[in-house]
């Protein structure tokens, strides 16, 4: 039997295949493959996507937490870059599994943990994107919070602050509800006024500081390159872990890619350039506020209401939507569908969106910001170590165990070849507790800090070779004979529809 179409490097269910798979529980709408038609991103779309969740205030807060832990100001963007660089290889190497099966991550993840097991690197995932979605949206309800004090006499009403963060939150998961194509449309018109926005911001720094500003002159506090790589190890860590997550779920916006060079030049051209670029604008502003002010103001919140009225109402604008370019793209999607995966044939996308805002409330996002220690070592270090692993086991699954060769109609199956013993592939359990285990005993290890500092390359390293030793002769692997026999190459002749083709 033709389950699935193979032409021009994306795969597609055929009728017949749809037929199948239709009535499992594991199927709903949005878990399904993307048909043919829905193959519709352009190279555009990633690079929008990409630009708006860069511009956003926690990369701009990033530089200025690895200035003050002691780096000067190329040293901190340099970092950022590099981690930025780094990440963006294991996202392509995901991306194209999702573009070429047009899977969302939930189900891309039965492949390697199994039907049931499926829900440990989802769950793992949303637990992570709701604490991003909390922290993005206490600072955009805190720079809200401060604009309106500064236009208004809003500082007045009792409980001012809860008040815009919870406003805030509610934007968010409301626009989130609405699903991946009203985000898609967001991204598409935001994208370029947000990088007005930004480089207006430089415009301003430069011209009101008469030039780069002091913070730019200024030297590192490192007087030996230990001393520097006791920082930029654990740094380059927090730079590659801000966008790990992304390297798991991007599948849930691949899938939906016209071909795999318009992800591929999309995401690369603007992921590394974008958080390059708004670091140093976040190093430059804050440089040019030394000048203008007596003092370093970080937080654009801050600076911004110290503008004219007319000035503020623009940076609220583009502060709000900053963040929810972000928010809404980057930290809502993957849990909303994790959830969803939980019980497809009782949960929407929507109840899932709806869920994740009232857990992000719960991890306390105010906590992780009270500063830049919590922040860097503890959020990005901790999570960067439980999501390297699971790259690791993605990357080795697709890449070297099967080859890119999927069955998709036994994604969808209770008792598929996908299912293993369970539904729970103990080759990936294993390799993910390995590696995570690993680290946390180089970490509490006198002598081995310097593993847990770049704990998701290693991690990832680990749990990776281990699952490719393992999973060499599962007999869940599909042989290129095995792949042609279900797959049609090129499409159909015309006038004959897939349902009857066999």
């Amino acid at each position: 039997m033709k389950y699935q179409l193979e032409e021009n490097g994306i795969v597609t269910l055929t009728d017949h295949g749809t037929d199948v798979s239709k009535e499992s529980p594991l199927w709903n709408e949005d878990l399904r493959p993307t048909t043919k038609e829905e193959h519709s991103w352009t190279g555009y779309n990633y690079a929008s996507l990409w630009i708006g969740m860069c511009i956003c205030l926690p990369a701009y807060s990033m530089a200025a937490g690895l200035i003050s832990l002691g780096m000067n100001w190329w040293q901190a963007v340099g970092t950022i870059i590099l981690g930025n660089c780094i990440v963006l290889i294991p996202i392509l190497l995901n991306s194209h599994a999702g573009t070429k099966f047009g899977i969302p991550y939930p189900v891309y993840a039965r492949i390697w943990f199994g039907s049931k097991g499926t829900h440990i690197p989802s769950i793992a995932r949303a637990v992570i994107g709701a604490g991003w979605f909390g922290i993005n949206c206490w600072f955009g309800g805190a720079s809200i919070d401060t604009l309106l004090m500064a236009m208004t006499g809003w500082g007045n009403v009792p409980g001012h602050l809860p008040i815009a963060f919870i406003a805030f939150w509610a934007l968010n998961v409301w626009i989130a509800y609405r699903g991946p194509e009203a985000i898609k449309r967001m991204e598409f018109w935001a994208a370029p006024a947000l990088i007005v926005m930004s480089l207006a911001l430089l415009v301003w720094a430069l011209t009101a500081a008469g030039g780069w500003g002091p913070m730019l002159s200024a030297p590192s506090k490192f007087t030996t390159t230990g001393e520097f790589l006791k920082i930029f190890f654990p740094a380059l860590t927090g730079a590659i872990a801000f966008w790990s997550t992304l390297a798991l779920n991007i599948p849930d916006f691949c899938r939906y890619a016209k071909s795999q060079k318009a992800q591929i030049v999309g995401q690369s051209v603007s992921l590394p350039s974008t958080m390059g670029l708004f670091s140093f604008i976040g190093v430059a502003v804050a440089s040019a506020t030394v000048v203008v002010y007596g003092e370093a103001i970080w937080d654009p919140a801050a600076l911004l209401a110290k503008f004219s009225p007319f000035a503020i109402l623009l940076g609220t604008l583009g502060i709000v939507l900053a963040t929810l370019t972000t928010n809404v793209a980057a930290n809502i999607v993957a849990p909303a569908r994790a959830i969803e995966n939980l019980a497809p044939r009782k949960l929407s996308f929507g109840a899932g969106a709806i869920i994740t805002g009232l857990f992000a409330l719960l991890m306390q996002p105010w906590y992780i910001l009270e500063n830049f220690s919590n922040y860097i070592f503890l959020w990005l270090g901790y999570y960067a170590a439980l999501l390297g692993p699971i790259d690791g086991i993605a990357i080795a699954d697709y890449w070297l165990v099967r080859k890119r060769r999927l069955h998709l109609v036994e994604l969808y199956k209770t008792d598929g070849i996908y299912s293993y013993a369970g539904g729970y592939n103990k080759h990936a359990i294993w390799s993910l507790v390995a590696g995570v285990v690993f680290l946390f005993i180089c970490k509490w290890t006198p002598g081995l800090g310097i593993i847990w500092d770049n704990a998701w390359f290693i991690g990832l390293l680990i749990s990776g070779l281990l699952y490719w030793a393992l999973m060499k002769e599962d007999a869940s692997l599909i042989s290129a004979e095995q792949y042609d026999s279900i797959t049609l190459k090129g499409g159909a002749r015309k006038g004959q529809s897939f349902e009857h083709i066999s």
